[in-house]
């Protein structure tokens, strides 16, 4: 616990047969593992800091020395394992400074999606966001929702950022998405974070439903702020640095 009473995110306490989930899809067997360890890292299954040992996952995952290789060094692309000289493979913890740019690219980019898709999406664009925003609604009901609610926000976005009518915004949001899904799930470890996220995004949608983007931008301002500092408190505990302050920024 920090000293605010806030829970650090850890490792799953329940066991989770990660072999398992490897073959349930028709895709080549690299990106099924990459979508496992990627989904282990986001779900606090492999803790932030924590070392991926390559002996360990092939005993955990059952593939081979050079598949998990392989889906290391796409998770270190991501910018979700990065590679430490005579310690190898580790969870990234966003350092403040870095997780600061990444919020602040994330509200400059959001914002001007938020407001193009209110000016030019059609009505059936609309509708389609509303449909993955009820979607997000109904998972983060569910009990340790942490990765879902993670995975609906993603198709509620792709809709937001396929409708906004910008293809750079798109691109260049959805090149950083992985870096910002660590942080996202960081934020929504923290108590009550996740409904007061789905709210705040219901006044986005209402706002865009209204044809307001002025609305709509403040109320993703409001958003992206709110997640900034529940992101970077996750953030300061996981990482143990006690000198870090949110108050201060």
């Amino acid at each position: 616990m920090t000293a605010s009473g806030s829970p650090v995110p850890h490792s799953s306490a329940e066991p989770v047969d990660l072999a398992a989930q490897v073959g349930r899809v028709a895709a080549p067997l690299r990106q099924q593992v990459v979508e496992v360890l990627r989904q282990a890292i986001l779900s606090f299954h492999y803790a932030p800091g924590q070392r991926l040992i390559e002996r360990e996952l092939i005993e955990e995952i059952g593939v081979s020395r050079t598949t998990i290789r392989e889906a290391l060094r796409e998770l270190v692309a991501e910018g979700l394992v990065k590679t430490i000289p005579q310690k190898g493979a580790v969870v990234v913890v966003p350092s403040p400074q870095e997780a600061l740019e990444l919020y602040e690219l994330r509200a400059a980019l959001e914002a001007l999606a938020v407001r193009r898709f209110t000016e030019v999406a059609s009505d059936q664009q609309v509708a389609e966001l509303r449909t993955a925003f009820e979607q997000l609604a109904e998972a983060a009901g569910g009990e340790g929702a942490t990765l879902q609610v993670l995975q609906a926000k993603d198709r509620f976005y792709d809709v937001l950022l396929r409708g906004c009518g910008n293809r750079s915004v798109h691109s260049t949001l959805g090149g950083v998405q992985a870096r910002l899904s660590l942080l996202r799930a960081t934020s929504l470890s923290q108590p009550g974070r996740t409904a007061r996220s789905v709210q705040e995004l219901r006044t986005v949608m209402e706002a865009i439903e209204a044809r307001n983007a002025e609305a709509a931008v403040r109320a993703c301002n409001h958003h992206i702020e709110q997640a900034r500092r529940a992101g970077l408190e996750g953030l300061s505990a996981t990482s143990g640095l006690s000198s870090f302050s949110t108050a201060s920024l």
